[in-house]
């Protein structure tokens, strides 16, 4: 109750680069934390070459979009392909000069993992804020996750009797799942139906500019945004599976505890980590196109 409100603010009312300093922020901070998991594999991982990798990646954005928006699509591309491509062999080198030859690929592995896994798709976060109608993109992929993962947790622990993996996560059911993606699909036929309105009294609240908005003739066919709806609602709870596949593996509860009472900022962010680059593929086509 007291992060939802600040994310809202920071979503509509940041400019693209604080979006993306917040997210480097982020990143940081959930990069810190599967590194940790990563140690209970008996992992020891390359943190500052890690951190610093990430931390330069995001300075990019940063600088880029210092007073000026983001790299354009193309050039994010580009160099979000080229910093992927790069990491493995970068974090390879480094790891060469560790004594226990055994530790270095498993290390620069981590590092990989921890790009790709998490710094990429924040980044995609904050090259999406920047794009045509970006606040209200990211209002939509925000409340498509939270309603599911709501959802999810109430009808699964009233209602569940089904379970989805009980090796991964023995309290996923889909009664659940099923409950997550009606509501996913609910809030975000709904947001798009009411864009135009809704954007109105954003931008007359001085939340929005116009070009952050989506108004009139702007709005997409319903169908095709309840089809996306259900991508990012099945590509959110793989990812909270896939983080519970983490979590499971190193013998833990909680990716960390910078959040009293919620876990880690990992526990936090999985399902986002696999619905924004579904998302951000739709904004950059529809650009594009």
């Amino acid at each position: 109750m007291v992060l939802i409100p600040i994310v809202l603010l920071l979503v509509l009312r940041a400019p693209v680069w604080g979006v993306a300093a917040v997210s480097a922020a982020v990143a940081l901070i959930t990069v810190a934390e599967f590194l940790k998991l990563a140690e209970s594999y008996a992992v020891r991982p390359l943190r500052g070459a890690t951190y610093i990798f990430v931390g330069l990646f995001f300075l990019l954005l940063v600088v880029s979009g210092g007073g000026k928006p983001l790299l354009a699509t193309a050039q994010f591309v580009a160099g979000a392909v080229f910093a992927a491509a790069i990491a493995p062999f970068l974090f390879l080198t480094i790891a060469m000069r560790r004594a226990e030859m055994a530790s270095a690929y498993p290390a620069a592995a981590a590092s990989t993992v921890a790009f790709v896994y998490v710094a990429l798709p924040l980044g995609l976060l904050a090259q999406l804020r920047q794009q045509y109608a970006g606040a209200f993109l990211l209002l939509y992929l925000l409340l498509v996750v939270w309603a599911g993962d709501i959802s999810a947790y109430f009808v699964g622990r009233l209602l569940g009797r089904h379970r989805m993996a009980p090796r991964i996560s023995p309290m996923k059911t889909w009664e659940g799942a099923v409950a997550s993606l009606l509501a996913g699909l609910g809030v975000g036929g709904a947001l798009f139906w009411y864009a135009s309105p809704l954007c109105t009294a954003l931008l007359s609240w001085g939340l929005i500019q116009r070009r952050d908005g989506m108004f009139g003739l702007e709005r997409p066919a319903l169908a095709p945004i309840l089809v996306l709806s259900t991508l990012l609602n099945v590509a959110g709870q793989l990812g909270d599976l896939v983080e519970s596949l983490i979590k499971r593996g190193a013998g833990v509860k909680d990716s960390g505890t910078i959040l009293p009472g919620h876990g880690g900022m990992l526990d936090r962010i999985d399902a986002l980590l696999f619905a924004t680059p579904v998302l951000w593929v739709w904004a950059a086509w529809r650009m594009l196109g």
